[in-house]
């Protein structure tokens, strides 16, 4: 009997509709399976039931942003398995900064991504865990 592999799931939290849309139609397509919300307290209701392997947080949103978020969630004590990748289109370097310190482990410029870029990160990450 072969052993199955379980297959990455991704929690992608973006409020720009089209992005949240494009990124969904990319990771479905490469095989993830993927959930979506538009905004960080929206996420965090998704994570009472989901369990990803990878959330993609975008840090500028309405109502709970990336940063507020990522404190909510507790990444660092709760969820340490979960890999965050921040994006954004904004030079935001302190939110970034305090990203990173709730343990995000990486930054994406969101629009300078192509389709295989963003896969290529979300593979790479999902080795390093």
């Amino acid at each position: 009997m072969v052993k199955k592999i379980k297959q990455a799931s991704v929690l992608i939290v973006e409020d720009e509709s089209e992005l949240n849309e494009a990124y969904q139609i990319v990771l479905k397509h490469a095989g993830y399976t993927v959930k979506t919300s538009y905004n960080g307290q929206e996420a965090l209701d998704i994570l009472k039931t989901f369990n990803p392997d990878v959330i993609l947080l975008d840090l500028r949103m309405p109502k709970v942003d990336g940063v507020a978020f990522l404190k909510a969630y507790n990444l660092k004590d709760e969820h340490p398995d979960v890999r965050v990748i921040i994006f954004s289109n904004y030079d935001m370097q302190q939110e970034i900064d305090e990203a990173f310190n709730l343990g995000a482990q990486r930054y994406m410029l969101k629009a300078w991504a192509s389709p295989n870029e963003l896969l290529q990160i979300v593979e790479k990450t999902l080795s390093e865990q």
